[in-house]
């Protein structure tokens, strides 16, 4: 593997099929990634991924490409720190 791992969030377009998407985790476990998160609403999934896994996902299909974002917490205002 060699590379480091990162969050990813991978979303498919709704009209991708549901084949696609599941390959897209096969290939991310058989790389020695992680799914940490699976989506009924929509057709993303979480992972733990080297980058060139990223690039071989993205790949699968010509039609149907995947937005791949770094996967975090993410804040609509500032947050004070706390006080002790």
């Amino acid at each position: 593997m060699g590379t480091a791992q990162r969050q990813v969030l991978v979303t498919y377009p709704d009209a991708t099929p549901p084949s696609i998407v599941e390959k897209a985790k096969e290939a991310v476990v058989a790389a020695g990634g992680k799914i940490t998160q699976e989506y009924s609403l929509i057709k993303s999934f979480a992972a733990t991924v080297s980058a060139d896994i990223v690039e071989s996902i993205s790949a699968l299909s010509e039609s149907h490409k995947p937005m791949v974002e770094d996967d975090g917490i993410v804040t609509i205002q500032q947050q004070e720190p706390l006080e002790q």
